[in-house]
């Protein structure tokens, strides 16, 4: 099957999500156009990433990925980004010593711009217009003009990742994510928290730390690793002409690899086995996330995990599972057991975002109390299994906004129309993404401690 692939071939698939290109001709010379420009990531770093997930999928690490829910042209800044990434590394670190692992850092970030959406048509009032797609696609405001499919976006969504990468390449490698202003930065937070005494007793012992390190002389100036860092981007594969028109083959390898962003996803919406997406995406090297929710069945899920990994290549595959907090227990077990009846190797990561959805106040939000349901029982199914809580896959924002409720500060759904900026669907503020890595890394402390009292006793 793997040689009757190629980047047109999903073209020959049964397709969902696709926008309604109105002018064909205009659509053909855009993506001839993106296939000119240079790739925006390269497959020696697409295989660094597999490489460190295959670790992952090992029990040897864990996957920190998120990000935006869609990025905004509008909101393009480099203080935005900078925002992102300082709680981002800040997650990070915490989660790196609550682990005591390596935690693999990838972004939605840099490509996040198509959304699949549950209706084609959006109606106000008596007004019916076309779904908003997100920005490579068409316009969130509500006239005909701006719903419109425009095939002219994708190129300023390529700009826009090339010069997003670019900065976060110099914050990655140019001294910003260096060890020692990262934990300063958390400590600010732990200062403010309305829980500090909380978090202060672990944010103390990652201090004691880095002061024992500098006693024996380890510090960011005899040691790249304490300055730079990996940083991956990521985004879902949902607009298929844009992946396709950026989809190269590596010199050194001969292999086809996506050079739109290190790891791409198949949402839930559209893996099915014998559409586009799933066909697109098998026959890229790049690693591959496939979004579970409650509609997949344990057969769906190998029949997947053949098609994307058939010679089941450690750190290929992710799956990113989106039950929602009282659906975990039902649906999570039956998939792990199947993938370990059948031996396959694949990186297990939680998605407390999607199932969690609710509306208040005319508001679409997320109650942090739900996400912390989901991560939590994540864990402790994949505990009873004996398997590895690899990851969490979250949508989240370095700003102050007002789009999920609950949190230390205990955000209601009064407090919603504050700063309810998202384009899509609601995020973590850099506080509550913050809280959510302590609170995991007092899971993550635990279990190491009961897997001692178990060896121990």
């Amino acid at each position: 099957m793997a040689q009757t692939w190629t980047p047109t071939s999903w073209r020959n698939k049964p397709i969902q999500q696709v926008p309604d290109f109105p002018d064909a001709a205009a659509l053909e010379a855009t993506e001839a156009q993106l296939a000119s420009f240079p790739p925006l990531v390269f497959a020696g770093e697409a295989r660094r990433l597999k490489k460190a997930l295959a670790q992952v999928s090992e029990g040897h690490g864990f996957l920190l990925q998120g990000g935006d829910c869609a990025e905004s042209f509008a909101e393009h800044g480099a203080d935005t980004i900078r925002d992102f990434f300082r709680a981002f590394l800040q997650m990070a670190v915490v989660l790196t010593f609550g682990a005591q692992q390596p935690v693999v850092k990838v972004g939605r970030i840099a490509g996040q711009f198509a959304k699949p959406r549950s209706s084609n048509i959006e109606r106000q009032g008596d007004i019916e217009l076309p779904s908003y797609r997100g920005d490579i696609i068409n316009g969130i405001e509500f006239t005909p003009e701006a719903r419109i499919a425009n095939p002219e976006r994708q190129l300023m969504a390529y700009r826009q990742s090339a010069a997003t990468l670019n900065l976060l390449r110099a914050f990655a490698m140019g001294g910003y994510a260096n060890l020692e202003n990262v934990h300063q930065w958390m400590l600010g937070f732990v200062k403010d928290s309305p829980q500090a005494e909380r978090y202060r007793k672990l944010a103390d012992r990652i201090s004691e730390t880095m002061d024992f390190m500098k006693a024996i002389g380890i510090t960011s100036d005899n040691n790249s690793s304490l300055r730079e860092t990996d940083f991956f981007t990521s985004h879902e594969a949902l607009l298929l002409g844009y992946e396709q028109a950026l989809t190269r083959v590596d010199s050194t390898s001969g292999d086809w690899y996506a050079t739109s962003g290190h790891m791409i996803w198949i949402g839930d919406r559209t893996r099915q086995a014998d559409h586009a997406h799933v066909e697109y995406c098998r026959g890229i090297k790049n690693p591959i996330g496939l979004k579970c929710g409650p509609s997949l069945t344990a057969d769906g899920l190998l029949e997947l995990i053949d098609l994307l990994n058939p010679t089941n290549e450690a750190g290929r595959l992710t799956l990113i599972c989106r039950f929602g907090h009282d659906k975990v227990a039902d649906h999570l077990p039956r998939l792990i057991r199947a993938v370990e009846r059948e031996g396959k190797k694949v990186v297990w990561s939680c998605d407390p975002m999607h199932g969690n959805t609710i509306t208040l106040n005319s508001y679409k939000t997320r109650p942090f109390e739900r996400i912390l349901n989901e991560v939590e029982s994540f864990f402790q199914i994949h505990r009873s299994e004996g398997t590895h809580p690899g990851g969490i896959h979250i949508e989240m924002t370095g700003k102050d906004v007002t789009e999920c409720t609950g949190g230390a500060r205990a955000l209601s759904g009064a407090d919603l129309a504050d700063r309810y900026h998202t384009h899509c669907d609601p995020r973590l503020n850099a506080d509550q993404a913050l809280e959510l890595a302590f609170l995991l890394a007092e899971r993550m402390k635990g279990g190491r401690d009961e897997k001692r009292l178990v060896v121990n006793g």
